[in-house]
């Protein structure tokens, strides 16, 4: 064993420490490392050994040769007469180990240690952070903003790694500082050639989800359930709610006393709007509640097609639509049903019309007029608004 002056197991213990890299794992990188600079440097075809004692810092550099009767390759084998004279109890097959001369091997001993410094070392740091988080996929974590780059990204510390926040998951209009912490939804983590890449997304509905179970306790234990979220970030959302207790009122909880709880997670989101509605199993419901604050007429829904034509009077039909179509396109992301807005005459409550229209056909004081009813009131409407789930945000 031989201790050079430069103690190497110290070194690379408070490299490991410093960046939170398995010391044992970065030892076993630099013993790879430099056998292989050894080898490429000073003994061609020659098998070498490198050992590293992580207490003493004593450093090992063997070249490792084949007993054998006669010897075929010199680089490799050493012949049993030869092998005898060094150690009467050797037998062929064994090995036998040879100290390499230590000048040569502290200069190409320091090569190495660069080179593991910066190449072995960059790779264990990249598994490292890979394995931290690759099981955290899903995840809302608290990260440091960190900075930006000239293409709009922003670049976030979540502790052993960094994650990148694209413009396409960021909220629109939020101005990101250096330093701040924020909350992050971890979207993605896969392995490149260049390393681990961590995606974080501040614009997912998931991101919304959390801080709804956060601040809203029933929420957070079932009482209340997130049935739905359609969110354009930045602007509005939509969250449909039901309650599994009927004495609370999910809308209520939601909302808190004087909007206390929706607003604290509103300031999570850049004050970005967040409309909490009720949920129905019933789909011509869901979708009535879906277009609120709109209040809407006669709603026929095909679900096999998940399609629905909802007629609204001209005075709520702005409210319908919403800005730039926002509050139909949530209704529609919400829903899951392509919505066809239609504008009609307004009278006093479409679909109370509808419905005595309906009864008269079943006791069979009008046959025929629920059909004739609603050809009537399709008649004259005009589409005015089409959203699918899957629009995007304008």
């Amino acid at each position: 064993m031989t201790q050079p002056e430069f103690n190497f197991a110290d070194a690379l213990r408070e490299v490991a420490q410093a960046r939170n890299i398995n010391e044992m794992q970065l030892i076993e990188a630099f013993e790879q490392s430099l056998a292989q600079a050894y080898t490429r440097n000073v003994e061609p075809e020659k098998r070498i050994e490198v050992h590293l004692d992580p207490q003493s810092g004593e450093l090992e550099v063997l070249i490792v040769r084949e007993v054998v009767e006669k010897v075929e390759d010199e680089h490799l084998q050493i012949s049993l007469a030869d092998a005898l004279e060094l150690d009467p109890g050797v037998e062929v097959g064994m090995e036998m180990e040879f100290p390499v001369d230590r000048e040569k091997f502290s200069r190409i001993a320091l090569q190495a240690a660069k080179q593991t410094l910066t190449q072995k070392m960059r790779e264990t740091e990249r598994n490292v952070v890979f394995n931290e988080y690759k099981d955290r996929e899903g995840q809302v974590l608290t990260a440091q903003v960190v900075r930006s780059d000239n293409k709009g990204n922003w670049f976030v510390e979540l502790g052993a790694g960094e994650a990148i926040l694209p413009p396409r998951e960021q909220i629109p209009g939020e101005k990101l500082t250096p330093g701040n912490r924020v909350k992050i939804y971890l979207k993605e983590v896969r392995k490149t050639p260049k390393g681990p890449t961590i995606l974080a997304s501040r614009a997912d509905e998931r991101l919304l989800d959390y801080l709804l179970k956060q601040e809203i306790p029933e929420v957070a234990n079932g009482i209340v359930e997130v049935k739905a979220i359609a969110r354009e970030a930045g602007q509005r959302s939509k969250v449909a709610v039901f309650s599994h207790n009927s004495n609370v009122d999910p809308i209520g909880a939601c909302i808190g006393h004087r909007g206390n709880r929706i607003q604290a997670v509103t300031g999570e989101l850049g004050r970005e709007r967040v409309d909490v509605i009720l949920w129905d199993a019933n789909t011509r419901d869901f979708i009535r509640n879906a277009l609120s604050p709109a209040k809407v007429g006669l709603i026929e829904a095909q679900p096999d097609r998940r399609e629905a034509t909802v007629t609204v009077t001209p005075d709520q039909l702005s409210l319908a639509i919403g800005k730039g179509g926002q509050n139909v396109r949530l209704a529609a992301k919400l829903t899951g049903f392509k919505i066809d807005l239609r504008e009609t005459a307004a009278i006093s409550d479409l679909d109370a019309a509808m419905q005595q229209a309906m009864q008269d056909e079943q006791d069979g004081r009008d046959p025929g007029s629920a059909q004739s009813a609603f050809d009537a009131l399709f008649k004259d409407s005009k589409s005015v608004a089409t959203a699918s789930p899957d629009d995007e945000q304008e």
